[in-house]
């Protein structure tokens, strides 16, 4: 018999998600963003992001129905982000799923939203090798995991971001150089045009798998300050910056590889779809004999398809709903794939 068509949805910061995964498969997914009515302030606000949510969240279910030729009670289960993230944001996914689910009659699981990015690779590329070495690289969050069970088992921090994540120095640095918000993508497009040797800024905690970028982000910001009064070479700077990001991540995430004996790296997360990150570490994980798995761009950032892909293997590996009572956790570690905070502060067995 096959599993239950499970419903995924996201809105942990800027962007509303809804998707459809059936034993594995995408059936159909929609994004909302609210990015836009960001950008004139250079990054996100909580108030104006939950707004785009509650205005979104039923046409994008709508638009993944649609795309997949289904209709919603054809869903089976709901899954849905519960932290971390904006806390007003999540609020209005946990709402809207548990109102989903409980007017289905069908089960409802909580999820981490960094879960989420590992497990939308098993989208494109299927199952996940146990174990594998798993690279989350975000406007948030900048982590190296080691992965076996993704439904069943705890996860690994070898590394974590001690300050600025990657993508959070990428936008604090394309401010400095004048570069629009998002800055992420901006850095990537004018990247293109410079040299990435043109500068030599640093590559920070070189003997450990952990990640610091603030000190990337303050060289970055001295050096463009020397320029005052003469015309700042952007296309350059934003090359090299880019180089120092995509060489400490990808070295130290092949280094990792290598020393746990990991024969596969995974690499997610909204950075995961700048360019030079991409092309570093297949050069690197293909001299090093490792085979290396990325998301499609589409699913490299936040969406409900991921989410979906979460609750899809809870759902096969047995993993119990969640309580009535499942509520949010806004600065949630990531432990497991499953989250189901509850109001009390503790978490559900």
């Amino acid at each position: 018999m096959a599993s239950p068509i499970v419903l995924g949805i996201e809105s942990s910061c800027d962007e509303t998600g809804a998707g459809l995964v059936r034993d594995g498969r995408l059936l159909g997914h929609a994004v909302a963003s609210s990015m836009d009515e960001h950008a004139r302030f250079g990054g996100v606000v909580p108030e104006i992001a939950s707004r785009a949510h509650l205005h979104a969240l039923r046409p994008v279910v709508r638009q993944a129905l649609d795309e997949a030729g289904l209709a919603l009670s054809d869903v089976g289960a709901v899954a849905v982000t519960t932290g971390p993230g904006l806390s007003g944001a999540l609020q209005v996914g946990l709402a809207g799923a548990k109102g989903i689910a409980y007017a289905l009659g069908v089960p409802l699981y909580g999820v981490h939203h960094l879960a989420g990015h590992v497990a939308a690779d098993t989208l494109e590329h299927g199952p996940l090798p146990d174990p594998c070495m798993v690279l989350i690289v975000s406007g948030g969050h900048t982590s190296l995991l080691l992965v076996r069970d993704l439904a069943r088992d705890p996860i690994v921090h070898l590394g974590d971001t001690l300050d600025d994540a990657a993508g959070e120095c990428f936008d604090k640095v394309a401010r400095v150089f004048g570069l629009p918000y998002p800055g992420g993508p901006a850095i990537d497009r004018v990247a293109c045009a410079g040299d990435p040797r043109a500068v030599s800024f640093p590559r920070p905690l070189p003997g450990s798998y952990d990640f610091s970028f603030s000190g990337l982000k303050t060289a970055a910001a001295r050096w463009a300050e020397g320029h005052v009064g003469r015309e700042l070479p952007v296309a350059d700077g934003a090359a090299s910056l880019q180089e120092a990001v995509a060489d400490v991540l990808t070295r130290k995430a092949v280094a990792a590889c290598r020393e746990y004996g990991v024969g596969t790296l995974v690499v997610v997360g909204g950075v995961a779809a700048n360019s030079r990150v991409r092309s570093l570490a297949e050069e690197r994980c293909r001299a090093a004999g490792i085979m290396l798995r990325v998301p499609p761009l589409k699913l490299c950032t936040d969406n409900g398809a991921m989410i979906a892909a979460v609750g899809d293997l809870l759902v096969r590996a047995g993993v119990d709903p969640a309580p009535l009572d499942v509520s949010i956790d806004p600065s949630a570690p990531l432990e497991y794939a499953c989250l189901h905070p509850v109001s009390t502060g503790t978490v559900a067995a």
